[in-house]
Formats: structure tokens, C-alpha cells, sequence
């Protein structure tokens, strides 16, 4: 094996043009520049993983305000260095005590309404950080949330990427007040380069800062959400937010190619990921390149297979049975993998029989000790739910939109319930040694991304860089339809995919086939990290 524990090269491979960022002491990788060395920053001061990813999220919510804040949600994986563990932290909030299916059908509603207060779950990002840094931080969480602090209250000058982003957003922004207030201060998105201040969320973070986790779900506010709520037709109260607690969790995983992959479990979408691995495993797709259709064919067919099972069962374990063992169990695998034609697409995929009885940030940070975090945090939309509470300068989410409204359907909205969740980290292991923390965003892109990212560098031996480089595909909204297939590929190759039966369509949208970032620890203890340039994908190190 080679010296990042990749497979011998053998046949073509993807070539990158950007170099791997390569250090043997702490490491941090995100979507954006000036977040990454907020990160740095905490590492520098003599911080940990966790601290640095916090720092980083909290400028990302700053800097990408459409992807990412604290009106959002979060989830984690950690490895601890010394105890050679993986733990998994599930922050993301649950339903008003209020929300309910019958709500919706009194107000002659058929769906889940995509923007308003609705769709506002409880926002779990801030717990999830002061619980994250209680376990495994070093610095005060205002010493963390400095650097964002700094930038909302002086500024930064906005990057082309997200300025194109924010654009795209002006009409759902200019439908709410507080929100065109906070986000289009001269009636318009900024431009690239223009300098934007958020003094409102300078305020909030700092009370945060000072004043933990009580200053958001207890304090002003907590007060201000509510408020917000109760006057645009929401059910969130200040009770909800007051009874919210993130959850510490054991891990999913599989072993694929002799690498354990963990997941977070169910409510997140991470399982479905596994399930794909576990029915690839029983192919060799080292014996095809990369871009071959035959692999590409054998990728989309296990994804199609593991969203449709996904799609089926995941749902809020507490409220709901998860078949998670059964799904990860290599009877379910070997079931699953002998409906495969590797000449044919399926003509349509269905959930199995269980036997008797769009817009994200992550970041991943690895300390001079080892230790690592695979962090995700998002509004589920772009800007979420399009509501900012009052002066508080707080984007909130619309994760209430992953709810059905199918009585039948274990992810039916109900009190208290945690929604399907598609943030969802990644991190793997050699043996009990840290290999790889990792993750992609783009909604449902993220289990898709996992699964190509895991397949380029074990089966075909890419490295970090040239893993996230590497064209891909993606199904557009599996959840619903596990059809349609984008590619990043050439004409040859959509069209051999095509012959197979596949339906290729245009990916539309700005960040299409996702964004992500990645870490991978070699047996020297060097640490290579790869940033994806699809955003403005960003790796810093000492």
C-alpha cells in the first residue's frame, strides 16, 4: 500500500490541478477562506479540532450567510486521539410542540411550505457547538466566536461565489422585512468585492458569547424568535426553544475495502451512504477507470437502490422504528446488489421488504494531537427559511420541510420530532486509527459525495485533491424520484450511460454536484488535505 494507505495505481486516474495542503501538525479545510483561518486561528492559539471548526462555523455563518448559521442545524463526528474513538453528535432541533399534521390540514395546506415560519424547527447549531466545546474544546467559546464577532461587526468584503449566490436569492430575501433589512441593505444583494456588515448578528453572537447557550434558547433571543413566530403565523415558542438539548450518539458504520466508514445515525440521511458501500463492495471497480461507464453504471444503480430504502424508513428513532441494523446487514447488501444489471438501469427502484418481525457548509479540522472533527452545519435552503427573527440578524431554517405529511410514512411531522436530516458528516478509520474525515454538501448530494469520494481514493487510488476534483454524478432528488442523473462527465460517457438506460438530465443551479473538504491522516502522521474548488474551498495548516 502506499503511503496514504490508497491502492497501487493502476490505469488512468483523475489528475488535479491543486496541490494537496500537506502538514504533520493541525490542518483546517472548509468552504471559505477567511473561515479556514478562523480555524487556524484557534489552532494556533493552542485550541483543539473542536475548537477550530466552531471558529470556522461561526465566520462561515458570517461570510456564507445563505448556507449556514446559527438559526440552523449542525452535526458531528469526532475522533479522540487518545481513546481511538469515534463519537457522533446529533444537533439538530425538533418540531414545536405545536406542529402537528392536523395544523397543516386545518390551514387547507397539502405540503410542507418551503419558506415562513412553518418550516421552522427548533435551531440546534448553538447548543450543538457549546456541547461539542464542553467535551472537547480548550478555549472560551468568546475567544471561539471572536474572529466572527470581528467580521460581522468591521465587515468583509463579499466573494464572487457567494455574491452570485446571494443574487440568485433577492426575491425570497425582499418577501420579509426583517429579512430584506438584514440582507439587502440597499434593496439589492452586495456585490463581489462591496464590504457588508451584519451588526445585528454581531450583537447576538456576542451575547452568545458571553452568555453560553441560555442567551439563545432562554434569553432575548429566544424572546425574538418567538416573537418573530407568534407574528408570522409559526407555532415556535419560547418553551420549544427552552426544552431543546443536542444528542450524543454512537456511530453507524460498515466496513468497506477492509476502511470502517462511520455516519451518523437516523434522522440523518448518513445510512444511506453505508448502504450503497456495503452493495459495492461485492463489486471490483478497480477492474474499470474511474469515468468508465461501467463504474459510474454500478455507482448509480447501489445509490438508487440505498435512497429508495432511505427514502422508506429514515426517520426520528425516538418516535419512529428505524430499521438501521436490517439496512446495514449483508443479507440486506446481497438482496440489494443481485438486483443490479451492470448493463441495464433498473426501470424503476422500490423500497426493500423489511423482513418479519440544497446549500450546506462543512468543515473538518485534525489538532497537532490527532484528534479530529467532521463538522456540518446548515439552513437546509438557501437562507432557509427565508425569515430573519427581528434585529437579531438570525437566518432561521426550514429543516421542517424534510417532514411528510403522510400519516403512514414513519417521517410524518408530529411534536417534538426530529425531521429527515440530509447534513450529514463522514469520517473513516484504519483499524482504530483516523484515516479520513470528510464531507460534501449539497443536500441530497451528500451521501452521493461520500460514496464517490470513498470510491476514488480506495478503489482507484486518487488522492485527497484529485478525489474532490474528480468530474461526478448525482441523482437530482432521489428522495422523490431515483431516475434522474446529472453528470459532470464528457459526451461519450453520458451518452454509454444513456444506452444503459439511465435518464441524464442538465444539473441546474449554481452548486450543482456539491462542494466538500477533506483530511486524510497517513500512517506517518502526516496530515493531506484536499478543498474543493466547485466553492471557494479552502485547506490551511502549521
Amino acid at each position: 500500500m502506499s503511503h496514504l494507505n490508497l491502492p497501487p495505481i493502476t490505469g488512468e486516474r483523475f489528475r488535479s490541478r491543486r496541490s494537496v495542503v500537506m502538514t504533520s501538525r493541525g490542518v483546517v479545510a472548509t468552504s471559505q477562506p477567511l473561515a479556514a483561518q478562523a480555524g487556524l486561528r484557534m489552532l494556533l492559539a493552542g485550541g483543539s479540532a473542536a475548537d477550530a471548526v466552531i471558529a470556522a462555523a461561526a465566520v462561515l455563518n458570517v461570510v456564507e450567510p445563505m448556507s449556514t448559521g446559527i438559526g440552523g442545524d449542525a452535526f458531528a463526528l469526532v475522533y479522540d486521539a487518545q481513546t481511538r474513538t469515534v463519537r457522533a453528535l446529533n444537533g439538530s432541533g425538533r418540531a414545536p410542540a405545536a406542529l402537528s399534521r392536523e395544523l397543516f390540514i386545518e390551514r387547507g395546506l397539502t405540503s410542507i411550505p418551503l419558506t415562513g415560519m412553518l418550516p421552522v424547527t427548533v435551531p440546534g447549531a448553538v447548543d450543538a457547538w457549546v456541547e461539542l466545546l464542553s467535551a472537547y474544546g480548550r478555549l472560551p467559546l468568546a475567544q471561539v466566536l471572536a474572529p466572527a464577532i470581528e467580521y460581522a461587526d468591521y465587515g468583509f468584503p463579499v466573494s464572487e461565489i457567494i455574491a452570485r449566490s446571494w443574487t440568485l436569492a433577492e426575491p425570497k430575501l425582499a418577501a420579509h422585512p426583517d429579512t430584506a433589512r438584514t440582507y439587502l441593505p440597499q434593496g439589492r444583494a452586495p456585490r463581489a468585492g462591496e464590504l457588508f456588515r451584519q451588526p445585528g448578528l454581531a450583537r447576538s453572537l456576542r451575547l452568545i458569547a458571553e452568555g453560553g447557550r441560555d442567551a439563545f434558547y432562554r434569553g432575548a433571543i429566544a424572546a425574538a424568535i418567538a416573537a418573530t413566530s407568534a407574528r408570522d403565523g409559526g407555532v415556535l415558542t419560547l418553551e420549544d426553544l427552552a426544552a431543546h438539548h443536542s444528542t450524543w450518539d454512537t456511530p453507524i458504520s460498515v466496513t468497506y475495502r477492509g476502511y470502517t466508514v462511520y455516519e451518523c445515525p437516523p434522522n440523518g440521511q448518513g445510512i444511506t451512504a453505508l448502504m450503497a458501500l456495503n452493495i459495492l463492495e461485492g463489486f471490483d471497480l478497480s477492474a474499470y477507470t474511474p469515468a468508465s461507464p461501467e463504474a459510474l453504471h454500478l455507482q448509480i444503480e447501489a445509490l438508487r437502490l440505498a435512497f429508495a430504502d432511505a427514502a422508506a424508513y429514515v426517520a426520528d428513532p425516538a418516535h419512529a422504528h428505524v430499521p438501521t441494523a436490517w439496512l446495514l446487514s449483508g443479507v440486506y447488501a446481497a438482496e440489494r446488489r443481485a438486483q443490479i444489471d451492470p448493463q441495464r438501469a433498473l426501470p424503476h427502484v422500490h423500497a426493500s421488504t423489511l423482513p418479519g418481525g440544497r446549500d450546506t457548509v462543512y468543515v473538518t479540522a485534525v489538532d497537532a494531537d490527532g484528534n479530529a472533527v467532521s463538522f456540518i452545519n446548515s439552513l437546509y435552503m438557501g437562507f432557509g427559511s427565508g425569515v430573519v427573527a427581528g434585529d437579531t440578524g438570525i437566518c432561521l431554517q426550514n429543516r421542517g420541510a424534510g417532514f411528510v405529511l403522510d400519516p403512514q410514512h414513519p417521517n410524518c411531522v408530529a411534536p417534538g420530532k426530529r425531521p429527515y436530516h440530509t447534513i450529514i458528516p463522514c469520517m473513516v478509520t484504519c483499524g482504530d486509527r483516523l484515516w479520513a474525515s470528510f464531507g460534501v454538501m449539497g443536500g441530497f448530494m451528500q451521501p452521493q459525495g461520500h460514496v464517490q469520494m470513498l470510491v476514488n481514493m480506495i478503489d482507484f487510488g486518487m488522492n485527497p485533491q484529485e478525489a474532490l476534483d474528480a468530474p461526478r454524478f448525482e441523482l437530482i432528488d432521489p428522495y422523490l424520484n431515483q431516475d434522474a442523473v446529472a453528470l459532470e462527465h464528457d459526451q461519450a460517457v453520458v451518452e454509454a450511460l444513456r444506452e444503459r438506460g439511465h435518464s441524464i438530465v442538465d444539473r441546474q443551479g449554481m452548486f450543482g454536484f456539491g462542494g466538500g473538504q477533506i483530511i486524510v491522516v497517513d500512517e506517518a502522521g502526516v496530515r493531506h488535505a484536499g478543498s474543493d474548488p466547485r466553492k471557494d474551498g479552502c485547506a490551511v495548516a502549521y
